[in-house]
């Protein structure tokens, strides 16, 4: 690339990078209290709500992690495009209009965990405790893995080295969610959701112009595993036929969605029930474009790079973009604008983490449990200094530049899908849930994939790979048994419990 190009590319990322920051500073001058800082007021519009809900939710994962694996084994890696699909569409069909219902009965929850101790009329805190626990421990995963993404980013594309590249990326996300909270995390993520859209949609129509009617041998002289057949076929991967429970574990992604923190927190922010349909709409239109657009990149990606095969198949996007704009399209400016997409995912998923993260600490912990009459003003103060502690840890674990983006991932999402996600859709549509039963859910759930993930117990490997079962898929239903089971053989939850349970039905 050469010297012009390259600066060009660096004005559109300082240009894109400083935008980001001027919104959090306005940001800042609205938020005056802890419900504006976690929620934004209650305020968020559908568009907003839509679009910052699925750009905080797919990441430097949906740009790197997914067409990284499709162009290194082919398009059997797209099963689990096809769950988040699924996923998505359940979480806004079926969840988000009853838990913004039954967060605001449930004396105007704030928090997951906030909620779930209202739910159950915990007085213990019990549950309030192990789920910020939960999501800390979770959360500084995920956020690694958003700063190991500006990480490669940026050294793939400035040439920067990785460390160094990781501290910038960690210092504006850092930057503009200490200052303005929920509303800048939304407002950023509004505008990055777009850019990523529309990156998605073009960059892979330009780049397969110019393979033409090559595509087919080009994806043969790439030396793909079992050939052309088996890497465009969804029954194949790496050049071996998929197994059933390979297929039924990518499709088990979605069933994390339901457990996300920093996605049902937006669910809770929404105006009304009216911009609710509407963010609905958004989002689905809008998952299904980029999911599809992301496999595409995959798979045109491996014809495009044919002659040179990529060494990190995870920067194929990057490169793509670089090549497109600097020789077939040589527009450097506009090429920064569409890497800035991948920047755009990066933190609007970062900074969702970082501020979930900061309202289990600061409103879940030191408000509720260590010192219940603080004033707004100083858990303000708590949450920010949060945000900077768990972007430091967060920068710790992902230090390491040969980190994988997808396992990163990976990791995070099942262990907040397995706690989580069985016992929001049990305590939205199973009135006989009770507290013994959702402690019981949210510790099966997290304990069964941090065992199954890290824990060496079969001949020196973990269970997942020993077995290639994701760890989601067992820890999902394991949590779903034991929230029955206990709840079952445990006393029944009081009549003012059912009575708010019944309320959260009706419309608001």
């Amino acid at each position: 690339m050469s010297s012009t190009s390259l600066i060009a590319i660096l004005v559109a990322f300082a240009a894109y990078l400083l935008f980001m920051i001027v919104i959090g500073v306005w940001s800042m001058n609205k938020t005056k209290s802890t419900e504006d800082y976690f929620l934004g007021g209650r305020g968020l519009s559908g568009w907003v709500a839509a679009l910052s809900a699925q750009a905080s939710d797919m990441s430097g994962w949906l740009l790197m992690g997914l067409p990284g694996s499709i162009y290194a084994l082919g398009t059997g890696q797209a099963w689990r495009a096809v769950g988040l699909f699924l996923g998505t569409v359940c979480n806004w069909l079926l969840i988000s209009k009853r838990l913004r219902r039954y967060t605001i009965i449930a004396n105007n929850s704030m928090t997951l965990p906030e909620f779930f101790e209202n739910r159950f009329h915990d007085k213990k805190k019990i549950l309030l405790t192990i789920s910020s626990g939960v999501i800390v421990i979770f959360f500084l995963v995920y956020t690694a893995s958003a700063l190991a993404s500006g990480g490669k980013l940026f050294n793939t594309v400035f040439g920067v080295d990785y460390h160094i590249a990781l501290a910038i990326g960690a210092a504006v996300i850092l930057t503009y969610t200490f200052l303005g909270g929920f509303l800048a995390v939304c407002t950023t993520d509004f505008i990055q959701g777009l850019l990523m859209l529309v990156g998605l949609l073009i960059v892979p129509i330009v780049a397969y112009a110019f393979i033409g009617g090559d595509f087919y041998n080009n994806i043969v002289a790439s030396n793909v595993a079992g050939g052309y057949d088996d890497y465009m076929s969804l029954f194949s991967n790496g050049g071996k036929p998929y197994k059933a429970i390979d297929i039924i574990s990518q499709l088990a992604w979605g069933l994390g969605y339901c457990g996300m923190p920093h996605i049902l927190v937006r669910f809770m922010a929404i105006r009304d029930e009216k911009e609710l349909k509407k963010s609905s709409a958004v989002a689905i239109v809008w998952v299904t474009l980029s999911l599809t657009a992301a496999c595409f990149i995959g798979v045109i990606g491996r014809a495009y790079f044919a002659a040179d095969v990529l060494k990190d198949s995870e920067s194929v996007f990057i490169k793509m973009i670089e090549k497109v704009f600097t020789e077939h399209v040589p527009v450097p400016f506009i090429g920064g604008i569409f890497l800035c997409g991948i920047l755009a995912a990066i933190m609007s998923t970062a900074d969702s983490q970082l501020l979930v993260c900061a309202s289990s600490v600061s409103k879940d912990i030191y408000k509720n449990i260590v010192k219940p009459d603080a004033s707004d003003k100083k858990v303000l103060r708590v949450s920010r200094i949060t945000v900077i502690v768990v972007a430091l840890l967060a920068f710790i674990i992902a230090w390491d530049p040969e980190s994988s983006i997808m396992n990163l991932v990976s990791d995070a999402w099942a262990g907040l899908g397995s706690a989580f996600g069985p016992i929001v859709v049990m305590s939205l549509f199973w009135k006989r849930t009770n507290l013994p039963g959702a402690v019981a859910g949210i510790l099966s759930g997290g304990i069964t994939v941090i065992v199954w993930d890290y824990l060496p117990l079969i001949g020196g490997k973990t269970i997942y790979a020993a077995t290639g079962i994701y760890s989601l898929l067992v820890g999902f239903f394991l949590s779903l048994i034991f929230i029955v089971v206990v709840s079952l053989c445990t006393k029944a939850p009081d009549d003012s419990i059912l009575e708010e349970f019944e309320k959260s039905k009706k419309a608001i």
